[in-house]
């Protein structure tokens, strides 16, 4: 038996109407005017998801350490622990981008589990195997207190015939907003927990694919993990989930989880726009600073990655651009010349950041915070 989706308020109903028109608006906006700082935006919201959703794990890398390592950049400064579960995240999340545009998709349990795989196969043992269901129990443990249990999942036993509801579930379109579907997935999922390790992440991927396959943004704009990697709303998060009791079950009202979710949509639909505009403001002023010290246009790419991350590394810049090893070394080094960049380390650690002759308008308007409304 899976949670049945509550009703939506009056208010739930506004928000979801508001929500579907800002992500409206900002397609139209992408596809009017598709900046070539798109798609430093995109690959930027794919590192800042990865970097979220693990930290909520407990694996802590920055979402410009998480560019460069997706960038394939070695020499980055995090422990091989946390960069292996980078790289898997990110290789499974590269993966769901691209199944949004599928015709002949369709969910199955073999799709989940290789999903699994590919997030936890470098982790695979005997005792918590990946790729596959959990074969005993698993427990949540109370944050504070490791021997106590917050949550306890169904028996193993139970595991493939709920997770088989699930799936017909997923592959049934019974009428309800694909955003509060996508929700309940999430949740129908992580309070079965099907696998040893991983359900959480798990669950907030099968979010932003349901997201990603309504086909309204690009995959890279649809994902809340960003949003839910904040750390007062990671509290709330599971805040929220332990609220619907310490062990499975769905016969209760779930309302409280659609509108924490509906606020987590809204409040990530206003950043990733702000996002999108002052990206475009800095490209433009970018675009004018560059003309004036007469070097090559490509050049604003990196400038705008110094911007909108704080720092850029020549293989970030030679991919974006698609340039030679000479051609990158020879433009930054040209930047650190005209002192617009400062380089900081040595060797094939080194990256660049802002030094004195850098607009400082960029930075001012790359740096302002967003002020978030609160849809309810």
């Amino acid at each position: 038996m899976l949670f049945p989706a509550s009703a939506l308020t009056a208010d739930d109903a506004r928000v979801l109407a508001e929500v579907d028109r800002m992500r409206e608006q900002l397609r139209h906006e992408i596809q009017a005017k598709p900046g070539k700082w798109a798609g430093g935006l995109r690959k930027f919201l794919t590192a800042d998801s990865v970097a979220a959703s693990n930290s909520i794990e407990g694996f802590k890398v920055s979402t410009v350490d998480v560019e460069d390592l997706i960038a394939g950049e070695r020499d980055v400064e995090v422990s091989e622990e946390n960069k292996a579960e980078t790289l898997a995240y990110e290789r499974m999340m590269t993966y769901i981008q691209t199944l949004h545009e599928v015709d002949d998709f369709a969910y199955s349990k073999g799709f989940l589990n290789a999903l699994h795989w590919m997030l936890q196969g470098h982790r695979h043992t005997e005792r918590r195997p990946a790729g596959q269901w959990r074969p005993g129990p698993v427990y949540v443990t109370d944050a504070r207190d490791p021997s106590i249990a917050a949550y306890t999942a169904p028996d193993a036993d139970l595991v493939p015939a709920l997770t088989g509801e699930l799936v017909d579930w997923l592959n049934t379109d019974d009428g309800t907003h694909p955003l509060v579907r996508a929700a309940m997935a999430h949740l129908h999922l992580v309070s079965i927990h099907p696998w040893a390790d991983g359900n959480g992440r798990m669950s907030r991927s099968l979010q932003t694919l349901m997201i990603a396959r309504e086909g309204v943004l690009a995959p890279e704009f649809s994902s809340i993990e960003a949003w839910l990697g904040r750390p007062g709303n990671t509290w709330e998060y599971y805040q929220v989930l332990g609220r619907r009791g310490s062990t499975y079950r769905p016969d209760q009202d779930v309302s409280e989880w659609i509108r924490f979710n509906l606020t987590a949509y809204h409040q990530q639909a206003q950043t990733v726009h702000a996002r999108w505009v002052r990206s475009g403001t800095v490209w433009a002023i970018l675009e004018e600073y560059v003309a004036g010290i007469r070097l090559d246009e490509r050049v604003i790419s990196a400038l705008h990655d110094v911007a909108m991350s704080g720092r850029v590394r020549r293989t970030r810049y030679e991919q974006s651009e698609g340039l030679s090893l000479q051609q990158a070394q020879r433009d930054l080094r040209d930047l650190v010349a005209l002192r617009v960049l400062e380089p900081v380390g040595k060797t094939r650690a080194r990256f660049y950041t802002a030094g004195p002759a850098y607009p400082a308008t960029a930075l001012e308007i790359a740096s302002t915070p967003t002020a978030l409304e609160s849809p309810y």
